[in-house]
C-alpha cells in the first residue's frame, strides 16, 4: 500500500513538473535564456524544400509572387505538387559547406525550413511518410547532417516549422489554398497527433536553439493555442527560444506584438526594419532578393553594401538579423548570396566586436553614424557608413579623459580634439582598413 502510494505521489510530481509554467519565468531566467541569442546578433535564414525543384515555374509559364508559395499560388494540386518532392534530389547537398559559409559571414546561427506551408519535410519523420527519407529519392536526413556540421563548427542549429500545412487534410484552412476537398477537416486532430508529435520528434532527435513559427494567421489558430504550444515546446526544452507567430500576438510584417503578454520570446519584423529601438528583443528577417525560396528569375540582388548597412542599422537598434538563402533543388546556395555573405564576413572580421554582445542607446545615431554600445558599457563605438573627407564630426559624443579614439583594422590611434563648443573633431586616415562601413571606438559616451 505505501508502495503504491509513493507511486501515486510520484506520479503527480512528475506530472506537475511537466507542466511549468513558462509564459510566467522571471525576468532573470529570461535574460540567461536570451542571453546567447542576443549576443549572436547575426543569422543565416535558409528557405529549402520541394518548391526549389519547379523554381517559380509552372506548365511552362513564370508564377508570380514568391518561390516558395508556388503551391498556392499556381493552385498546384496535391499530387500535382507531390511529383515535384519525387524530383528532389539534392545530390550537391553539402552540409558542412553549408555551415562554413554562415560560419564566414559572421553568422552564429542557422535557422532553417523543417517544413514549410507545402508540408513537405526534410528530416526523417516518424510521424509521416511525407518527408525527405520516404518521399523523395534523396535518402538522406537533411537536418541531422546539419546537426553535425553545425555542432562541430560551434554554430546553434534552429527550426523554421509551419503551423499550417497545405498538404494534410485536417490542416485546411478556410483562408488558405489547399487541397479543399476534405468534407469534415479536424483541426484539433491534425494539432494533437500531427503537429505536436512532429515538433517533439525534432527538439529530442536535434535539440535545436529556437523553433520559429509561421503560418500562424490562419483562423483555426488562435492566442491559447499558441499559449499552450509555447508550454508543451519549453516543457520538453527549457532552454528552448520561440518566436512570437507560435501564437497571433505579431501585428502584421512590421512583427512586433499587438497586445501585452502574447506568447513568444521576441518580435519578427519581416522584410523591414524597426524605425527606432525597442524594449523588447527582435529579429528582422529579410531575403538577399525578392524571393525566399529559390526562383531562378529572381536576380533582384541586394548588394554588399546595403545588407551590411542594414545589419549595422539592425545592431544599432537593438535587433537580430536573419538573412535569407535559397538554395537550389540541386543543393547550392546561389553564388550571388555566397559572394555577398563572403562581403559580410570579411566586414564583420574587422568590426564585428561593434555588432556582437552589443547593446542600443536611445540616440543611436547621429547623422551617417549609427551607436551601439558594449555589454559592459565602457566602450561606445561609433559606425560611419558614408565616406568622410577630413574630418568627421560628432557633436553628441562625451570623451572620456585622455582617451584614444581607434578605427578597427588600424593600429595608430586617430588624432582628435574637442572644440569650445564640446564638438569632437576626429581626423579621418586617407588608407582604411575596409569597404562599405568603418568604426570609431571611443572610450566614452553619447552625451544626455
Amino acid at each position: 500500500m505505501r508502495n503504491l502510494l509513493y507511486v501515486f505521489l510520484l506520479t503527480l510530481s512528475l506530472t506537475a513538473s511537466a507542466q511549468k509554467d513558462f509564459l510566467s519565468e522571471s525576468t532573470s531566467e529570461r535574460d540567461a535564456r536570451m542571453q546567447w541569442w542576443r549576443d549572436a546578433t547575426f543569422g543565416m535564414f535558409i528557405h529549402w524544400g520541394a518548391y526549389a525543384v519547379p523554381a517559380g515555374v509552372y506548365q511552362g509559364k513564370e508564377v508570380k509572387g514568391i518561390g516558395e508559395w508556388i503551391m498556392n499560388s499556381a493552385k498546384i494540386p496535391i499530387p500535382e505538387y507531390e511529383k515535384f518532392v519525387q524530383q528532389f534530389n539534392p545530390v550537391q547537398f553539402n552540409a558542412k559547406e553549408w555551415v562554413s559559409i554562415a560560419k564566414n559571414a559572421g553568422m552564429k546561427y542557422i535557422v532553417i525550413t523543417s517544413k514549410h506551408h507545402d508540408g513537405f519535410c526534410i528530416w526523417d519523420s516518424k510521424v509521416t511518410n511525407y518527408d525527405i527519407m520516404d518521399a523523395s529519392p534523396f535518402k538522406r536526413d537533411i537536418l541531422k547532417e546539419l546537426s553535425d556540421a553545425c555542432k562541430a563548427a560551434g554554430i546553434k542549429l534552429c527550426f523554421y516549422h509551419s503551423i499550417m500545412d497545405w498538404h494534410e487534410p485536417d490542416a485546411e484552412s478556410k483562408k488558405d489554398y489547399a487541397h479543399q476537398h476534405t468534407p469534415q477537416p479536424d483541426f484539433s486532430n491534425y494539432r494533437e497527433n500531427y503537429l505536436k508529435p512532429q515538433l517533439k520528434e525534432l527538439i529530442q532527435k536535434y535539440d535545436p536553439a529556437v523553433l520559429w513559427f509561421d503560418g500562424e494567421w490562419i483562423p483555426e489558430w488562435t492566442e491559447p493555442q499558441g499559449r499552450d504550444l509555447y508550454t508543451y515546446l519549453r516543457n520538453i526544452k527549457p532552454d528552448l527560444i520561440i518566436n512570437n507567430r507560435v501564437g497571433k500576438g505579431r501585428a502584421g510584417m512590421q512583427g512586433m506584438n499587438k497586445y501585452k503578454d502574447a506568447a513568444g520570446d521576441f518580435g519578427t519584423p519581416e522584410q523591414e526594419i524597426l524605425e527606432g529601438t525597442s524594449d523588447s528583443d527582435w529579429e528582422s528577417c529579410m531575403t538577399m532578393n525578392d524571393t525566399w525560396g529559390f526562383k531562378k528569375s529572381d536576380n533582384n540582388w541586394k548588394s554588399s553594401e546595403i545588407l551590411i548597412h542594414n545589419l549595422i542599422d539592425i545592431a544599432a537598434k537593438g535587433g537580430n538579423y536573419l538573412l535569407n538563402v535559397g538554395p537550389t533543388a540541386e543543393g547550392l546556395i546561389p553564388g550571388a548570396s555566397v559572394d555577398r555573405l563572403k562581403d559580410m564576413g570579411e566586414w564583420l572580421s574587422i568590426n564585428g566586436e561593434a555588432i556582437y554582445a552589443t547593446h542600443s542607446i536611445r540616440k543611436y545615431k547621429e547623422g551617417n553614424v549609427s551607436f551601439t554600445r558594449s555589454k559592459d558599457d565602457k566602450i561606445l563605438y561609433a559606425i560611419v557608413t558614408k565616406p568622410v573627407t577630413g574630418e568627421l564630426v560628432l557633436n553628441n559624443i562625451e570623451v572620456k579623459k585622455g582617451a584614444k579614439i581607434k578605427l578597427l583594422g588600424l593600429k595608430k590611434p586617430l588624432p582628435y580634439r574637442v572644440d569650445e563648443n564640446g564638438v569632437l573633431k576626429i581626423q579621418w586616415p586617407e588608407t582604411l582598413p575596409c569597404k562599405y562601413a568603418w568604426t570609431v571606438r571611443v572610450d566614452g559616451k553619447v552625451k544626455a
